[in-house]
């Protein structure tokens, strides 16, 4: 920094230092663990006797420049020292594989990342004995350097969090950027869009006029009213076109699909409802001035006009007034509930029966306007013929819930029995009934199961309101007290135990846990060890097997085709009916149609992409090769009229440890589809990123992720989620990802993302930077 933006940084050190200290300009132990956020007291402890150089117990603003001035200003060298120092807790002047474990363990809990002890224990020995290279039994700093240095990424970021909450403030000033809305990038990728609501403001603006001059004699308030009210009239009718689902899932399969904006209807449903409601606010009020004025120079008053039939006002015995007073109210009611406050605080009941006042809405046109069933009538029949389809087809066939199971973070993962007429594609959703939870509502949900699995539907449903809280307590079993102990529970771990050694010696699993397959009796099953345990996987439909005692051993014998990943007390078989309605497409429809797919998934927004890459990898294997001499394959780049994509990056991004669990046999089963090398690269990449971590650049996690990636090397495995893939901390730098996805250069990238609204909009504007395509999934 130069000197005059060392000195503004000097100066914002000290004010911040001067609100933490207090009267006393001395900084404690608990006001730095306040100050530092931290989880674990460890790190707080660590950085406290280190920035305390006296030996006080409390901090001085010398003290304090001191230490920053190291970190921040300093060389690699002095940061590497600090670091040290943190891990040797002892003050020897070396580390060893005990106090590697404390720091390890310290980390752990930071990142909020659960392992076994056996698995942290892994990871101390990874670490240390990577690091010891004369095997002394210490890591001295020399030694620890070294082995930073392997890891580029880790020195080019070093840094600590310690210093996060006094580091000087980005003293460069920004160039005053062009307007997101006004950049070319936008323009083009958002074409369709704004070119149809110009021609929807244009056709607005036109109708407003022409009610306009048709009433000119009636004074101004009188014309400003009709051209609302003319308005209104095709507005009222043009936000049900735009939820007519079947009829637009139809066009998304035709040409109309590259000319219309169908991707972003419930967008555009949301910008008519609000110009409706702009719409009844001008006309109600200028019809208010206009009785006004005519209650002036007749017999009735101002309220006889706005609240009685005498004046006659209307075409059905004079209920103009009365239904628009009553439409007002009602309209303004509908929007607000239909507010993101209101849909994403968990009451979205409160939304969908609300939003149920449509029927009301239009009953009430059809008498307060004398030429709205002009406007309605085409529309109409659509709208109820569509009603009638949806009812037929949910109604037709026995649907039955026959398997559930409780996954992690409150998600019920549900299998319905497929009925054969029903046809989906990848990433389509449906509404669900279930009228033991609620006999009269219906709410949708992404379908999580690929259409090639043609005998069973998947849903992944996220406890976040009142009915799907309903739904995962009707189905968790409560509680019961734990049994005493089992005089046989020796002999049944026994012959579970050497199950399990007849099946690894089937499947020829080694130590590692390198995945085999075997074929018997046309089942095929592959065998992953994760956590320590062993685990199969029927690989048709990615489902999990038991590693504990299972059905059979209970003397039950359930076909295979009913095994589902997760297993134990949140798990259950039953016989529930159920009813859907769809199934409707979405912008993910789109995939297909792609070179290069980036499939971005924020927790529970993995629901669509589970169905697509299921769909993806069954046509994979369709192109997959095998050569006649030997056990090599591959898989040719061939383009075809189903499919041409050339490249998937799968991202998926979530708060914390459980919830990959959500999928974790799935991916599994789609990392075996690609153990064999191809031509031009994976075909599919995967990317996992765990908030919660600390990330690679904060100090407190140098070591952890360290030994993490070491870890993974020996093993082929990543310790969090028992992928090959290796979980990234933190969040993902959406320029650098971005940049790397379009170095590729494999086609055309279009990104489908599934996720919260906030993250939606980085995304969005990083893919207009880079003139990527952009879809995201929105019922």
């Amino acid at each position: 920094m130069s000197l005059d933006e060392d000195a503004r940084w000097l100066e914002w050190v000290t004010r911040q230092f001067e609100s933490i200290a207090g009267d006393d300009k001395e900084i404690d132990l608990d006001e730095f663990k306040t100050a530092l956020k931290v989880k674990e007291s460890f790190f707080a402890e660590r950085f406290f006797s280190l920035f305390d150089s006296d030996g006080s117990c409390s901090i001085s603003l010398d003290e304090l420049l001191e230490a920053l001035e190291l970190l921040i200003h300093g060389s690699d060298t002095d940061k590497l020292k600090f670091l040290f120092q943190v891990y040797d807790v002892d003050g020897s002047g070396s580390i060893d594989p005990d106090e590697l474990r404390t720091v390890l363990k310290s980390c752990l809990r930071e990142s909020a990342i659960s392992l076994p002890e056996e698995k942290l224990d892994d990871l101390t020995l990874a670490l240390f004995e990577s690091a010891d290279k004369d095997q002394s039994g210490a890591i001295t700093f020399e030694e620890l350097k070294a082995e930073l240095e392997t890891f580029p990424e880790v020195m080019e970021n070093l840094t600590i969090s310690a210093a996060n909450w006094l580091k000087p403030p980005d003293l460069d000033q920004k160039k005053r950027q062009t307007p997101r809305y006004l950049t070319r990038a936008y323009w083009h990728n958002n074409s369709r869009k704004l070119l149809f609501l110009c021609v929807f403001a244009g056709l607005n603006l036109l109708l407003f006029t022409g009610a306009v001059l048709q009433h000119r004699r009636g004074g101004a308030w009188f014309m400003v009213a009709k051209g609302c009210g003319q308005c209104l009239n095709f507005n009222c009718t043009f936000v049900m076109v735009l939820m007519l689902r079947r009829c637009l899932t139809w066009l998304r399969a035709t040409w109309v699909v590259r000319v219309l904006p169908l991707d972003q209807n419930i967008l555009l449903h949301q910008i008519v409802g609000y110009a409706i409601l702009c719409y009844t606010l001008v006309h109600t009020t200028a019809h208010v001035f206009n009785f006004v004025q005519l209650s002036e120079t007749s017999e009735f008053g101002l309220w006889e006009y706005l609240l009685t039939t005498r004046p006659g006002i209307g075409w059905v015995k004079g209920t103009a007034s009365l239904t628009g007073v009553v439409l007002q109210v009602v309209i303004c009611l509908m929007v607000l509930c239909s507010s993101t406050f209101v849909r994403r605080s968990g009451h979205f009941e409160v939304f969908y029966w609300s939003h149920l006042s449509y029927v009301w809405v239009w009953s009430l046109l059809l008498i307060h306007c004398a030429n709205f069933w002009k406007w309605f009538v085409v529309p109409g029949l659509v709208f109820i013929l569509e009603k009638i389809v949806g009812i037929a087809v949910s109604r037709m066939g026995g649907l039955y819930i026959v398997e559930v199971n409780l996954l992690p973070s409150k998600v019920t993962h549900l299998v319905i029995r497929r009925p054969q007429f029903f046809h989906f594609k990848p990433g389509d959703y449906v509404y669900i009934n279930i009228p033991d939870i609620a006999k009269y509502e219906w709410h949708p949900f992404t379908i999580s199961s690929a259409p090639e699995q043609s005998d069973t539907l998947w849903l992944h449903i996220r406890s976040m309101g009142q009915w799907t809280n309903r739904l995962y307590e009707y189905f968790r079993i409560p509680e019961s007290p734990e049994p005493g102990p089992c005089p046989r529970r020796l002999a049944t771990s026994l012959r579970i135990r050497r199950q399990q050694e007849v099946q690894a010696g089937l499947f020829g699993l080694d130590s590692n846990g390198a995945v085999a397959s075997n074929q018997d009796d046309d089942i095929e099953l592959t065998m992953f060890r994760q956590n320590g345990s062993w685990a199969s996987v029927v690989p048709e439909t990615g489902d999990r097997l038991p590693d504990e005692l299972g059905p059979a051993e209970r003397g039950e014998a359930p076909p295979l085709r009913e095994v589902n990943p997760k297993f134990g007390e949140n798990h259950r078989f039953c016989n529930i009916k159920c009813y859907v309605d769809g199934p409707y497409g979405t912008p993910t429809r789109q995939i297909f149609a792609s070179e290069h797919a980036v499939l971005i998934g924020a927790g529970i927004g993995i629901t669509p992409f589970a169905s697509i890459l299921q769909s993806i990898m069954y046509r994979y294997r369709r192109r997959k090769q095998n050569c006649p001499n030997c056990n090599y394959s591959w898989c040719e780049n061939i383009k075809d009229s189903d499919m041409k994509l050339r490249k998937v990056d799968f991202i998926w991004i979530n708060r914390d440890q459980k919830s990959f669990e959500w999928f974790v046999s799935l991916l599994t089963k789609l990392e075996m589809d690609q153990a064999d090398e191809e031509p031009e690269g994976r075909f599919l990449e995967m990317h996992m990123y765990m908030t919660s971590a600390l990330s690679k650049n904060d100090m407190k996690a140098i070591g952890l992720q360290m030994a993490l990636d070491l870890l993974a090397k020996k093993e082929k495995r990543d310790s969090i989620t028992g992928l090959r893939t290796r979980t990234q901390p933190g969040r993902p730098e959406w320029g650098k990802v971005f940049q790397k996805v379009s170095e590729e250069n494999k086609g055309k990238v279009h990104v489908f993302y599934c996720g919260s609204p906030a993250l939606a909009k980085v995304i969005k504007a990083q893919c207009e930077h880079f003139g990527f395509n952009f879809y995201k999934e929105n019922f």
